[in-house]
């Protein structure tokens, strides 16, 4: 062996140490580049409340996937965009959960993994006409069904779904009358998907040449298709027909901590239910858990409760977070109580906060409890909704907590008589953060899906009152103030296409799906063919350098 040989030999270990260490860089700014990325989006959301920018938020997240090398590459850029995204979103749980938050997280942006995969099939390389339309209907599908399985209770719940961001924007809860937040999520999907595509289109060839304006033409009509589903919701979608109106007053004490704050948190809540008599109320609602004690076993507290609706003239709807006398367990109930003591309704919540009022597969994950705040011992569900009759012919529908992040159980609510949904809620623990006022918008969504008000009362703040369209009446309690407040809230009939259809988006995202697999299967039994769905075209690159030891022909010489 000849020694220019030999040394080449020698360099070549080094060479290849230095380009792996490269790739590996290359692979971790990539993956951080991915976080980011799915990490946008949340800045539509309160507080920040950007909620122009979740038109635009998703094009990064797209463009990075896209141009995978892989489909598995793009699989692990949807994974850690959708590990940002949820970390984003959710933020505020961190003081609770601590490092617990991250493990959720990452085990919920594996949700996102095809969703990266399908990005890249359908928009990767030189993406052309078919698969550009193709992909405003495949990416929206598949966005919806990552919502549609994380929205389940034991995986946290609909917190964060993208729809949502829109909550004070009136063409948005138009949509949201007609097909849910999930017509909302898939609309603000398509239309990143089409800005996407008209970047890769404008960047693939130079401008003005027939076939950029051929892959412009989807996604320049699926601008228009947005702006025209928007445009006939805002015009044809039927609006709440009025029906009378009902003033409620909310109790919200503020943040009481400290021994024997169940006792100080009800005296303050007296004290400001007293300062409402007088005022013609036909509703008085407090927050979550602001009573600690069962009225069966405190039959004292029920007294002083009923003494204080006499005094008001209305009936009082309170939160007891107690342990129960007449059933085993802690339950979290809305219980109303008139003059004479409590009515007899009452509701048990439903579903729980998962870790924060009781923690899945306890004997596998009860260690949690001595990581961050999870509850030590798990609360007891309830079994059904209630509609409760408040009197003068009023019926309401009470949820508690983060229940009201559930478009089904206000639509329930609904299709059961209930002419206002209410809401009591704490989130006193998490004051300095986005989430009261993240708690609070989701019930411009709910109002806005039924056709009826919506009322959220807290502890300790935001409070807020949205009318039958969504819009909100008066002004909301801050997470500073220990105060009351009282709405004239308007009341409406008449039954929305959402509650009518329930959530139809959904199942066309599925039946979309479904069509996409059977193409493709069909596809793998008769072999390769050209076709819109055919593997992405590799972008063009130029001509293979000749080197000092090979040709493009000849290998080696």
């Amino acid at each position: 062996m000849d020694r220019t040989s030999d040394d080449r030999d020698r360099r070549w270990p080094s060479f290849s140490a230095a380009s792996a260490a490269g790739l590996l860089a290359s692979a971790r700014w990539r993956g951080c580049l991915a976080v980011l990325a799915g990490a946008l989006p949340a800045l539509a959301f309160p507080a920040p409340s950007l909620w122009w920018f979740a038109y635009v938020a998703l094009v990064p997240w797209i463009l990075l996937a896209r141009s995978a090398r892989t489909g598995r590459r793009a699989a692990l850029d949807g994974w850690l965009g959708g590990l940002g995204f949820m970390v984003a979103v959710h933020h505020w749980l961190l003081p609770s959960l601590h490092v617990f938050t991250l493990v959720i997280a990452a085990l919920l942006g594996l949700l996102w993994a095809p969703w990266g995969w399908l990005v890249r099939r359908l928009l990767g390389g030189m993406p052309s006409a078919g698969r550009t339309a193709a992909a405003l209907v495949v990416l929206p599908s598949g966005w919806l069904m990552v919502e549609l399985v994380r929205s389940w209770e034991g995986l946290g719940g609909p917190w964060g779904l993208l729809g949502s961001s829109q909550w004070q924007v009136g063409p948005a809860l138009r949509l949201a009358s007609v097909g849910g937040v999930w017509l909302v999520s898939a609309l603000i999907v398509a239309l990143n998907t089409a800005v996407a595509a008209l970047v890769v289109a404008q960047a693939a060839r130079p401008p003005g040449t027939s076939r950029t304006a051929a892959r412009t033409l989807p996604a320049t009509a699926g601008l228009v298709a947005v702006a025209a589903v928007t445009t006939s919701a805002w015009a044809w979608a039927p609006r709440p027909e009025a029906a009378g109106g009902m003033r409620v007053a909310v109790v919200q004490p503020g943040v009481i901590d400290g021994v024997g704050g169940a006792d100080k948190r009800l005296a303050r809540e007296e004290e400001l239910t007293r300062g409402l008599a007088g005022r013609d109320l036909d509703l008085v609602v407090w927050g979550e858990s602001s009573v600690g004690y069962d009225l069966a076993e405190r039959p004292d507290v029920a007294r002083r409760i009923a003494a204080l609706s006499r005094e008001v003239g209305a009936d009082i709807l309170v939160n007891v977070d107690a342990r129960r006398s007449d059933e085993p367990g802690i339950f979290k109930s809305s219980v109303l109580v008139g003059p004479q003591g409590p009515t007899g309704d009452r509701y048990d919540k439903m579903r729980l906060v998962p870790f924060g009022e009781y923690v899945p597969a306890r004997e596998l994950l009860g260690w949690a409890t001595s990581v961050g705040k999870a509850a030590g011992e798990d609360r007891m569900r309830g079994e059904r909704p209630v509609v409760m009759d408040v009197g003068n012919g009023l019926k309401v529908g009470p949820l508690v907590c983060f229940e009201s992040a559930f478009p089904d159980m206000s639509r329930h609510l609904t299709r059961e008589g209930a002419q206002l949904l209410l809401a009591q809620s704490s989130t006193s623990s998490f004051q300095s953060s986005w989430a009261p006022e993240q708690h609070a918008s989701l019930a411009a969504l709910r109002a806005a899906e039924t056709g009826r008000p919506m009322v959220h009362a807290t502890l300790t703040g935001v409070s807020a009152v949205y009318g039958p369209d969504g819009e909100r009446v008066g002004a909301p309690l801050g997470t500073s103030a220990s105060a009351t407040a009282t709405y004239d809230i308007p009341l409406a009939k008449g039954v929305t296409p959402y509650v009518r259809l329930g959530d139809w988006p959904v199942h066309a995202a599925l039946a979309v799906l479904a069509v996409l697999c059977a193409a493709q299967g069909v596809r793998s039994v008769r072999g390769p063919a050209k076709g819109r769905f055919r593997r992405p075209a590799p972008e063009p690159h130029g001509p293979r350098a000749r080197t000092a030891h090979g040709s493009p022909a000849h290998h080696g010489r």
